[in-house]
């Protein structure tokens, strides 16, 4: 990859109105110059089709399709069948980039052309404040293929994918796994090809009540656990998807127990692992059981979250405050509640703390609608 490369900047949005224009005027100020933008609506009802319109007019890189709503899987194959860049990037209607992301990437690429899918760092916007983000030192030496089988490496709206590595025929997204396509896709791609992630944050992802992940929490929850089971069976190191179907349906006395107990029998299989890939693995497995804690702790039951750590033997794996807050729970559930919403405040301070106005990170025109 000598020559300047055409990325495509996939888009694809649904009822954007209130971020759009920022995430528009972020991708349009890219030092990368040599891109094009295909923006898919999705039968939005708000105003996005004229944002995008009236950005369209100002700049001819931008093409759009208006069609009824098809969902976000169709419409993001739909953008890779457009796309004519060997190069495809990801983009949320929700997000900001960074002047120097996509030339960032393109560099990457150019320097290992064997490259098939490459993500970025991000901050976190919350409001007008971003918290910046820094990236977990496991990117600097596990093995991405390995950990894609249990989460989901990347940030969706950081990825670029290379079509010169990537098969077309595997270049799609499964509509089988809904809001957890990307996952499925990443693990496929890593599989097979290899993969690169860039310590610096490129990328200012927004949190607000509205994102997919805030609105379809479960099931992306559910969608992701069989993603997992799939890979774990696959591989020998779990017997039965069973266990995850369960809590993923509903968290009970006995789907906490089943998968307390899973969790034990994947760390027996993954300690027999050759010393080269088991860190991975050990890695794999425990962000799998920060998930599952997460799950389990976000019904507001404290005796289920307490039995799940005493059955994995992983209290010390919790900070200090929430260990204190828990270890009554199974004896007063209604402690450990108010002492868990305590927390709860502790932490939003915590983060407002440690973040900085988004006047000092952004433009002025990434800030508004």
């Amino acid at each position: 990859m000598t020559r300047t490369p055409l990325v495509s900047v996939l888009l694809p949005v649904y009822n954007g109105e209130p971020y759009l224009a920022a995430a528009l005027a972020s991708i349009l100020r890219q030092d990368h110059e040599r891109l094009e933008v295909i923006a898919i609506d999705d039968g939005s009802t708000d105003g996005s089709l004229q944002i995008l319109q009236r950005y369209q007019k100002a700049d001819g890189r931008i093409s759009i399709v208006s069609r009824e709503n098809r969902g976000l899987i169709a419409t993001l194959n739909e953008g890779l069948v457009l796309a004519k860049g060997d190069l495809v990037a990801r983009m949320d209607a929700d997000d900001v980039c960074y002047t120097t992301r996509l030339s960032r990437q393109v560099s990457v690429f150019k320097e290992q052309p064997h490259l098939a899918i490459c993500g970025t760092a991000i901050d976190t916007l919350i409001g007008d404040r971003i918290v910046r983000g820094s990236l977990d030192p496991l990117y600097q030496w596990a093995s991405l293929g390995i950990l894609s089988k249990f989460f989901t490496i990347f940030m969706h709206s950081t990825v670029v994918y290379n079509r010169q590595v990537i098969p077309a025929e595997m270049l799609f997204y499964d509509a089988r796994y809904v809001h957890a396509e990307d996952f499925d896709l990443f693990r496929r791609i890593t599989d097979r090809f290899s993969a690169a992630m860039i310590g610096e944050s490129l990328v200012a992802y927004r949190i607000h009540g509205e994102s997919v992940t805030n609105k379809h929490k479960r099931q992306m929850r559910k969608t992701h656990l069989k993603i997992v089971a799939e890979n774990l069976e696959r591989e020998g190191l779990v017997d039965s998807s069973d266990v995850f179907d369960d809590i993923a349906d509903a968290v009970t006395t006995k789907s906490v127990q089943q998968v307390a107990e899973c969790i034990l029998g994947l760390e027996k299989k993954i300690s027999t692992q050759p010393a080269a890939t088991r860190p991975s693995y050990e890695e794999g497995t425990l962000n799998l059981f920060y998930f599952l804690y997460q799950l389990i702790s976000d019904e507001q039951r404290p005796e289920f979250t307490h039995e799940f750590l005493t059955r994995t033997q992983k209290w010390g794996l919790i900070r200090r405050r929430e260990r204190y807050s828990l270890l009554p729970g199974a004896y007063m559930p209604w402690f450990s509640g108010i002492s868990i919403a305590a927390n709860k405040r502790v932490d939003a301070l915590s983060r407002y703390l440690q973040s900085v106005p988004a006047a000092t990170v952004l433009p002025r025109s990434d800030l508004i609608g």
